[in-house]
């Protein structure tokens, strides 16, 4: 993780005290410091965006219900479009007993470079009892020299599901740049009723061996991954997402790598490839083969994805 660097400079003995004094400082570089706290709450059948704090460029759109008014769509939306090095992102959503949200972006978040700074976001997902949270936001590229630092926490209560997915593009590809150096900080829990489900860490160096090693990237730009905690595939329908996600890669982007695992608690799906196109299409293929068991809904993809 990097830190500041302060740099002193003596002064020339020749400066009277006075003059030492009034001298201008050097101005302080300045961070964005961002927080958006979100509330869902049951209304008869409705689900109601009824907290909305933030401080800082982080801001919700207004609730949408595209499928109707039991599930709630909120799009977060970032206005500086970038994050710098050592700008700082919170963002927390609660979800009231019996709740649907579902959250995503209007596009893919950008993390420039650090310029000796460390970059930092924290998201925490509270989910009562009967409720479902989607946390679906669109991909994450990071810059050459981007230093990043992301937590997720997922609280669930009694019943609660969640499906959360990441898309993460190491470098511009398409502008021919790679992601050589800087460093990506993960941390990911998930827990039931106070018991850890779920607990993944890891940290990516541009110019580290992960990035080429096949226990890492293995020379690939792009990594997907799908969570569900919830209720769990039949083996025939675990069969079947395998099969179809195989045939997705194989007929787009036949090199690529993907995988799904179904553990007692929770189901994980990765990808591992070049192309954030086809990583969408995985991620959208899978989320539609989970929705109808996790979520108890038929999987409408959202117009937001589609712009």
């Amino acid at each position: 993780m990097s830190l500041p660097i302060i740099v002193t400079t003596p002064v020339a003995e020749t400066i009277s005290e006075s003059a030492a004094v009034s001298a201008p400082s050097a101005p302080e570089k300045s961070h964005w410091q961002a927080r958006l706290q979100l509330g869902f709450s049951k209304d008869a059948e409705t689900t109601r965006l009824i907290e909305r704090q933030h401080s800082g460029p982080l801001r919700v759109q207004k609730p949408l219900y595209p499928e109707g008014a039991e599930i709630c769509h909120a799009i977060i939306i970032h206005p500086p479009g970038g994050v710098v090095g050592g700008d700082e992102l919170q963002i927390s959503a609660t979800l009231g007993a019996g709740t649907h949200a579902l959250i995503t972006t209007p596009g893919a978040a950008k993390w420039y470079r650090g310029n000796g700074y460390t970059s930092k976001q924290s998201v925490v997902l509270h989910v009562a009892d009967g409720a479902v949270m989607e946390w679906l936001p669109q991909e994450t590229i990071f810059f050459d020299d981007a230093c990043v630092s992301l937590h997720q926490d997922i609280y669930l209560s009694g019943n609660a599901a969640v499906i959360a997915s990441d898309i993460l593009c190491f470098g511009r590809t398409a502008a021919g740049e790679t992601y050589a150096s800087g460093s990506i900080w993960q941390h990911s829990r998930i827990y039931r009723d106070g018991k850890l489900i779920w607990f993944e860490q890891g940290c990516l160096e541009g110019h580290g061996e992960s990035m080429q090693s096949p226990l890492g990237l293995a020379g690939r730009s792009v990594s997907g991954m799908v969570l569900a905690a919830g209720a769990m595939l039949s083996s025939a329908q675990l069969l079947q997402l395998r099969e179809e996600s195989r045939a997705l890669l194989d007929a787009r982007e036949p090199q690529a790598l993907c995988g799904v695992t179904q553990m007692k608690s929770v189901l994980v799906a990765r990808y591992l490839g070049n192309s954030s196109e086809v990583t969408r299409a995985w991620m959208q293929l899978v989320w539609q083969h989970l929705r109808p068991v996790v979520a108890r809904q038929p999987a409408r993809i959202p117009r937001i994805w589609n712009t």
